[in-house]
């Protein structure tokens, strides 16, 4: 019953909003492109909150609604498919399918993790390898599907110790999720929220731009997650002892060879994928956009004589569903920000809130937002255009509060559900994995840390990367 009651009190309560938003005299202040863009923007996040409707269909139809009425032009809402941003999830996408078809996922596994003595090590080794994929794989979900074989082995080398294998269950999505900030390509919420800065403030994120404050967060946030982790699903007696997994041990759960000599496609992947991660960051040095030279390392991945895998099957990889959503809640972020009524939504805050308040605010929020939209890029749809319109009343600068909210939202670990990464690991057929009582006593910890690491960041580290708390 109460399950019930929920979706219907939210959608009663939209369509409350978008009847006073119709009542010509309720908000004078407001103009009738605002009006609508209001109306359908509170219908999509009820939707996206309260209906098991699939997210991509709400952002269309929302996408739709707003053309259709002329608050946005037809070129607005097609033309976000043509965005640079996404020509560079589709490339990066092609790469990360060659390297899948190589494996060399399995010998970097073999190379880190081999190396573990102790349950420690193992743990910011396993670590130190899923940072790593942020450069190589885009979006969590398939970093989580990469990385579920070598879990596997893991699990299967270590099943004599359950709690072990517990804890790395937990592990895996946990620093997937907080080290995608790591790179711009890390989640599909980073390329909404480069969209929605350029459109609002002309203010152009590069990859470059993302990895200098991106990466050093991620890193931190993603070992001490570890040590979380460590603390809060193992004793220490599960920590004493050697730990040794053997090339052979991973081997069973590989489809190609993880040792021995590199075949002449592993070394060409290899090399393809360092040339491009180099010239991503050396964008400031060469001046070539980052969807350019995605583009021109997916076409020699898939070329017939140096690449190692086919277009077609490159492409099938790619998650058009994903795209297709992105392209709509662009659209809808410009609606917002042209039409006031981002503007008018935000103007209600006190003149006096100062930086500190405001950003702690966003911080918050921005972390508990995973409990009312499990999508992370409708979280970052919802929030970025409002963050981004009240930076400017409270003197903050609107790049450094986008980056912390996007930041903020990577924790997602409260249910089983929160995630993809989370909601993969916790039903692994065969192997002994997490409860939903062992999320909530992580996140009690690591929700707290993450958003204190997120403020600590934003207000004393990225200033000195180039990102100015205040402007």
């Amino acid at each position: 019953m109460t399950a019930n009651l929920r979706p219907t009190a939210v959608l009663c309560a939209a369509l409350s909003l978008c009847a006073v938003l119709a009542v010509p005299g309720a908000l004078p202040s407001l103009g009738g492109d605002a009006r609508l863009t209001l109306a359908v923007f509170a219908l999509a996040t009820c939707a996206w909150i309260a209906t098991p409707v699939d997210d991509t269909y709400i952002a269309l139809g929302a996408g739709l609604a707003l053309t259709v009425t002329g608050v946005i032009s037809s070129d607005t809402l097609f033309g976000a498919l043509g965005e640079p941003t996404v020509w560079l999830l589709i490339c990066a996408f092609v790469l990360a399918a060659a390297v899948t078809r190589t494996g060399l996922a399995g010998r970097a596994a073999v190379f880190l993790v081999g190396g573990a003595r102790s349950v420690r090590q193992l743990a910011h080794l396993v670590t130190a390898a899923l940072v790593v994929t942020a450069f190589a794989v885009p979006a969590t979900s398939g970093r989580a599907a990469l990385a579920l074989p070598v879990f596997l082995a893991l699990a299967h080398a270590l099943a004599d110790r359950e709690r072990l294998v517990v804890m790395l269950a937990l592990l895996f999505p946990t620093v997937i999720l907080l080290s995608a900030v790591a790179t711009l390509i890390g989640a599909g919420a980073h390329l909404i929220t480069v969209s929605v800065l350029w459109e609002a403030t002309g203010d152009r994120i590069g990859f470059t731009e993302w990895l200098l404050p991106g990466l050093p967060l991620a890193v931190v946030s993603s070992h001490l997650a570890a040590e979380a982790v460590l603390l809060t699903s193992t004793r220490r007696a599960d920590r004493k002892g050697p730990v040794r997994v053997t090339p052979k041990e991973i081997q069973r759960h590989a489809d190609s060879p993880v040792t021995g000599p590199w075949t002449q496609g592993e070394k060409r992947c290899a090399l393809l994928l360092a040339t491009v991660v180099a010239l991503w960051c050396g964008e400031p040095l060469h001046g070539v956009p980052p969807a350019v030279v995605a583009l021109i390392g997916a076409v020699v991945a898939a070329s017939p004589a140096l690449g190692t895998v086919r277009l077609k099957d490159a492409l099938r990889t790619v998650p058009w569903s994903l795209l297709l959503f992105m392209a709509a809640t662009m659209a809808m972020g410009v609606a917002l920000a042209d039409s006031g009524a981002a503007a008018w939504l935000v103007s209600g805050l006190p003149p006096d809130l100062g930086p500190a308040v405001f950003l702690t605010v966003v911080v918050v929020v921005s972390t508990a937002a995973h409990l009312v939209l499990q999508s992370r890029s409708a979280r970052s749809s919802v929030l970025v255009p409002l963050v981004i319109a009240a930076a400017a009343g409270a003197g903050v600068n609107p790049v450094s509060a986008a980056l912390a909210s996007t930041a903020a939202a990577g924790f997602c670990h409260t249910l089983p559900a929160s995630a993809k990464p989370v909601t993969l690991f916790a039903e692994v057929p065969g192997v002994p994995t997490y409860a939903p009582r062992d999320l909530l006593r992580l996140s009690a910890v690591l929700a707290p840390l993450t958003a204190a690491l997120v403020l600590f960041f934003a207000a004393a580290v990225w200033p000195l990367l180039g990102v100015p708390l205040t402007r």
